[in-house]
C-alpha cells in the first residue's frame, strides 16, 4: 500500500512540472502579433478613404493631428538713442536747467546760471552773448514770463541758429569723373578711421569706392586705412612711407577714373615729419587732386569733440588753406563739450555734417539740429 501511493505521489509530480514546463515555453516565445486570418484582409477603416479614392458623400474624412511650430519673434534691439549716446554732454547743461526749473521766477542769478552752463558746454562766447541778449529782450518785452518759457525760447533759438545750414555731402553724378573728398585736420581726431567709415556707409548704399592713403608719413595710418578699405570692399591706394601724399592721391583719382569708380576718399597728414609746411603741403594736395578727370566736391575737417576750442584754434588754419566745406565732429557721446557745434557753425562758418557718438559704422550719423539740441535739453 505505501508503495502504490508513493507511486501515485511520483505520477503527480511529473504532471504538474510538465504543465509548468509548457506554459514556461509559451510566455517566453516570439512577441510578434500573429498575422491576420487570411479571411479578413487588411483595409482602410470605413471613414476613412484608400490611397486614390475620395471618401463617400457625408462621410467626415479625419485629418492627422498636427502641431503648429511655434514661432519666435527675433529680438529688436533699439540703438541707443542720441540722448543716451550723449549723456555727458547733456550732463553740462542739466545741472543749470534743472536750477532754472527750480526758480519761481526770472532773475539776475537766472541768467548767471544759464551763462555759466553755456560756457562750459564750450558753446562759445559769442554764441552765448548772442542767445542770452535776445532772451533778455524777449524777458523785457514780458514775451517771456516764467523759467520754463524761458528754456523753450532757448532751446528754439539754438535749433534756429543751426537749421539753415546745407549738411548733405555733395556728390556730382553728372561730373564725368570720380567725386572726390578730401578729408583733412591734425593727427589724433580720428580722421582715418572716419574715412573708413564713410567709405564703408558710402559702399552699402551702392557707390564704388577707392581710398587713397595720403599720409604717407604714418605707416599705421595706412595700414589701418588698407584694412577699411578691404571691410568695404573698396580699392585702395597707397604709396611708399615718407613719399609724395600728392602723387598718391593723383595715382588714386587717375585708377578710379579708368575704372569708373564713384568716389574717392583722400586721407592726408596732419603733421609732416619734415619742415616743409603742413598747410602748403595741403594747398598743393587739393591742386594735384584735380588735375586728372575728378573734382574735389567735399573738403572734410574732422575736429575731437573733447579738445574743444583748442580744436577750434587748429581748425582755423585748415579751413583757410583747403577751402573746407564740412566738419565731421568725432568723439561728441564722450565729451562734455556738447555746444562746440555752435562754436564750429559760427566762428569758423562751416556747417557739421557728420557726428561721432560711438565706435562702430552706424554711430557715425548725418548731424540733425533738432535732435542734437533735444539731446542737450532733454533730462
Amino acid at each position: 500500500m505505501d508503495l502504490q501511493w508513493l507511486f501515485l505521489i511520483l505520477i503527480a509530480v511529473v504532471i504538474v512540472f510538465g504543465v509548468a514546463v509548457l506554459v514556461v515555453s509559451r510566455r517566453s516565445g516570439s512577441t510578434e502579433a500573429p498575422p491576420a486570418p487570411p479571411d479578413r484582409p487588411a483595409t482602410p477603416p470605413p471613414d476613412r478613404p484608400g490611397p486614390g479614392e475620395t471618401a463617400p458623400s457625408g462621410t467626415a474624412v479625419l485629418e492627422p493631428d498636427t502641431v503648429e511650430p511655434e514661432v519666435v519673434e527675433p529680438e529688436v534691439v533699439e540703438p541707443p538713442s542720441l540722448r543716451a549716446r550723449m549723456a555727458k554732454a547733456r550732463s553740462a547743461l542739466a545741472g543749470a536747467f534743472a536750477g532754472v526749473m527750480g526758480r519761481s521766477g526770472i532773475d539776475a542769478e537766472t541768467w548767471d546760471e544759464l551763462e555759466e552752463a553755456l560756457l562750459r558746454a564750450d558753446v562759445g562766447v559769442k554764441v552765448t552773448d548772442a542767445l542770452l541778449d535776445d532772451l533778455r529782450a524777449r524777458v523785457e518785452a514780458t514775451e517771456i514770463t516764467d523759467p520754463a518759457g524761458l528754456l523753450d525760447a532757448l532751446r528754439a533759438d539754438m535749433v534756429e541758429r543751426l537749421a539753415e545750414s546745407e549738411r548733405e555731402l555733395a556728390f556730382d553724378p553728372d561730373l564725368g569723373g570720380p567725386n572726390i573728398w578730401l578729408f583733412v585736420g591734425v593727427n589724433g581726431v580720428g580722421k582715418t578711421t572716419t574715412i573708413g567709415k564713410v567709405g564703408a556707409q558710402q559702399a552699402a548704399s551702392g557707390r564704388t569706392v577707392l581710398m587713397a592713403a595720403g599720409d604717407t608719413f604714418r605707416a599705421a595710418a595706412a595700414e589701418q586705412l588698407g584694412t577699411w578699405a578691404e571691410r568695404a570692399g573698396a580699392e585702395y591706394v597707397r604709396g611708399a612711407e615718407g613719399g609724395d601724399p600728392s602723387s598718391v592721391i593723383f595715382d588714386g583719382v587717375e585708377r578710379a577714373a579708368s575704372r569708373g569708380i564713384d568716389l574717392v576718399l583722400a586721407d592726408t597728414a596732419g603733421r609732416l615729419h619734415t619742415k616743409t609746411n603742413l598747410m602748403d603741403e595741403l594747398r598743393k594736395v587739393r591742386r594735384v587732386a584735380e588735375k586728372g578727370a575728378g573734382r574735389v566736391t567735399e573738403t572734410l575737417l574732422v575736429i575731437d569733440a573733447t579738445t574743444g576750442q583748442n580744436g577750434l584754434a587748429q581748425a582755423r588754419e585748415f579751413r583757410e588753406a583747403t577751402q573746407v566745406t564740412g566738419v565731421v565732429l568725432t568723439k561728441l557721446d564722450g565729451s562734455a563739450k556738447g555746444g562746440i557745434v555752435f562754436a564750429v557753425e559760427t566762428e569758423l562758418g562751416i556747417p557739421v555734417k557728420l557726428v561721432g557718438v560711438g565706435e562702430t559704422i552706424g554711430d557715425l550719423v548725418p548731424f540733425d539740429p533738432a535732435e542734437f539740441v533735444d539731446a542737450l535739453f532733454d533730462h
